[in-house]
């Protein structure tokens, strides 16, 4: 990095202010032409975009084997799969009866799993319901208290009303008897 940046810095001090300015405006966006070869690469640069390079690479075959080239690459034996082998009739009915068993225990397996479940979904609802009765029972109790209170204090409030009224009359039975007495004295 350090020597890229001496390295033009350098290129500026020789450079006249003049070229320097037009080397700046008129910026150079032709790109060589010339195809590069290495060994069995060959690269090609292509002028399709303006804000950087691309190149194309193309790789040659490989026409002649000599002793001095690499050979081309070969699968290592541990990613091959094996040969195959003849299976008996007895061994292929082991396997057959293995994976049978490996079959049923599976489904017994589900089995057991849904048994589980279904368990939980009864304990479920039968909570739910007992919940339910239980909320039932408590309101039916409040909503018959709450009546019990109400219909005390219409019975209290009328007992009331009609106390009033009784000592009503008996007042007004006591200025009626008053105005006959005077009207029997002064009269």
């Amino acid at each position: 990095m350090a020597s890229t940046v001496s390295a033009y810095t350098e290129k500026i001090k020789e450079m006249s202010m003049m070229s320097l300015i037009c080397s700046c405006l008129y910026p150079q966006t032709s790109y060589p032409t010339t195809n590069y070869q290495f060994g069995d690469l060959e690269v090609k640069p292509i002028n399709k975009r303006l804000s950087g390079q691309s190149f194309e690479v193309i790789l040659k075959s490989p026409t002649d084997l000599s002793p001095d080239r690499p050979s081309p690459l070969v699968s290592p034996p541990a990613l091959t799969s094996p040969p195959k082998r003849d299976i008996s009739l007895d061994e292929l009915q082991r396997r057959l009866e293995a994976a049978e068993e490996r079959r049923k225990s599976q489904e017994a397996r589900v089995l057991r799993h849904l048994a589980e479940r279904r368990e939980h979904e009864k304990e479920v609802l039968h909570k739910a319901m007992e919940e339910n009765n239980n909320f039932s029972k408590m309101a039916e109790e409040k909503l018959n208290s709450k009546m019990e209170a109400k219909k005390a204090n219409r019975e209290a409030y009328l007992n009331s009303l009609k106390q009033r009224l009784r000592e009503k009359e008996m007042h007004a039975a006591d200025v009626r008897r008053n105005k006959e007495l005077q009207a029997d004295l002064s009269g």
